[in-house]
């Protein structure tokens, strides 16, 4: 099986992974908004541990109406766009295309499942420290790693396709069967960092070495945790250290949300915060250390906004 990729979202996550799907000779068809004059032009360039490449020439479109049909749609959006996602994909699709929602939070696969009800959905985590330094410029500094978890659709064959094609690109992939544990997961470690980093105006390693903020960091992680298995979600007790231990062995770093913040750019509040926090809400469970969090977020959103 030979398949066809879009990237919806060529910023530091899309143009990464694309980029390598891309070197490793698979057809992958961009979508970019700013940059699509400068790549369309100067092509791709990926700044990378695993070693630098240049993109010259890029399948580079700016409206996804230009299009071909694929058989895989890589969304790498921010969730804060995902209220137009549905009219971006509908060019993109034939009646067995997949959809994989490389995006963090919680209640995104069902919010678009319910837009496109006959689409195969992918939910997708990656732990990657990955950003784009200028147009058509992508600065990839550690790890990389996918998780793939079916959300709905008759598409386990194409998955197993996908996680295939990425290998070969040298990109590790993941395949679970268990979405919901994939992003509880996700959040054990989104939740602390990407928020904490914005109101500690702080990068991880500040927040993973002070112990004040180390606390913080680890008061916060157990309550996802618990939050998770209170909804069903199999986190093991050793999750945290494992965590805190890659952690430490980062690079310094900003997350998105620190960037986004930084850059007076709407933050994923809604999705890394709210949803999340009411999904545990409605089996019980009160996330009272996150959501205080996430109302300190909103207050600096706003008054960033007034600014």
């Amino acid at each position: 099986m030979f398949l066809t990729y879009a990237i919806v979202g060529t910023g530091g996550i899309g143009g990464y992974y694309g980029g390598c799907l891309a070197k490793a000779g698979h057809p992958v068809h961009f979508l970019l908004h700013s940059d699509y004059e400068y790549v369309l032009k100067n092509g791709l360039k990926i700044d990378s541990v695993n070693g630098d490449f240049h993109l010259e020439k890029v399948s580079a479109y700016k409206n996804s109406q230009d299009m071909p049909k694929c058989d895989v749609v890589l969304v790498c959006l921010k969730t804060i766009q995902n209220h137009i996602l549905s009219s971006i994909l509908k060019p993109l699709l034939h009646e067995k295309t997949v959809v994989v929602l490389v995006q963090n939070g919680m209640g995104m696969e069902q919010e678009l499942s319910e837009q496109l009800p006959s689409t195969s959905i992918v939910g997708a985590t990656a732990f990657i420290c990955t950003t784009k330094v200028g147009p058509g410029h992508i600065h990839h500094a550690e790890y990389g790693a996918l998780t793939l978890a079916k959300h709905c659709g008759d598409c386990d064959e194409i998955i197993r396709q996908i996680a295939s094609d990425f290998e070969n690109a040298s990109v590790n992939v993941s395949v679970f069967d268990d979405l919901n544990s994939v992003r509880w997961k996700k959040l054990v470690w989104n939740i602390p960092y990407n928020g904490l980093t914005v109101v500690l105006n702080a990068a991880t390693d500040t927040l993973t070495n002070n112990p004040d903020s180390r606390k913080l960091v680890i008061d916060l992680m157990n309550e996802v945790v618990s939050a998770g298995r209170t909804c069903g979600a199999k986190i093991s007790d050793s999750f945290i250290d494992k965590m805190i231990a890659m952690t430490e062995k980062m690079t310094p770093y900003s997350p998105s949300m620190k960037l986004d913040y930084d850059a007076r750019r709407p933050m994923e509040i809604q999705t890394m915060f709210t949803n999340p926090i009411s999904i545990a809400k409605a089996q019980g469970f009160e996330m009272r250390k996150t959501e205080m969090l996430e109302q300190q977020l909103r207050f600096l959103e706003k008054v960033a906004k007034s600014i």
